[in-house]
């Protein structure tokens, strides 16, 4: 007994999956234009869109979450370089109050620093501007410059 087994047929003809383009498929200029055809047409330029109907960036809630974070970890430690600081004038001979505000000076230069960082880094376009960086900037470097000279009495 032999079992034969056929393939099932089908009404329409087997698609390949691949076809030939026809010979009248091919272009008559077996060069390729120059020029496009849309060459010749007006060209319409937009205008950008105005900083009133979009604003700069948003920021997230994540994103102030995240740096507020960073920022009081950055304190810490601050905290802690600042009691380090106020030993080492401490043993160096200078006056325990010289000593105790050259720390708190370095804390607040540190801090302002840092904050200045963590705002750029949170949102550049909104706090990486001159009005709210300069002010951050300029008292942190006085107060650690301050720190440096008060610590040298």
């Amino acid at each position: 007994m032999q079992k034969t087994t056929q393939a099932p047929t089908s009404s329409s003809p087997a698609d390949p999956g691949f076809k030939l383009p026809s010979e009248a498929a091919k272009p008559n200029d077996p060069l390729p234009q120059t020029t496009p055809p849309t060459a010749h047409e007006p060209i319409e330029v937009a205008s950008p869109p105005s900083l009133a109907l979009n604003p700069a960036t948003d920021t997230s809630a994540r994103d102030l979450a995240i740096g507020a974070t960073a920022f009081l970890v950055l304190l810490v430690i601050y905290f802690f370089a600042r009691n380090a600081y106020v030993h080492h004038l401490v043993v160096r001979r200078v006056s325990p109050s010289s000593a105790g505000s050259a720390g708190w000076l370095l804390f607040v230069g540190l801090g302002f620093m840092s904050a200045a960082a963590v705002l750029a880094m949170i949102n550049a376009g909104k706090f990486l501007t001159f009005a709210v960086t300069a002010p951050l900037v300029a008292v942190g470097i006085v107060a650690l410059m301050a720190a440096l000279f008060i610590g040298r009495r």
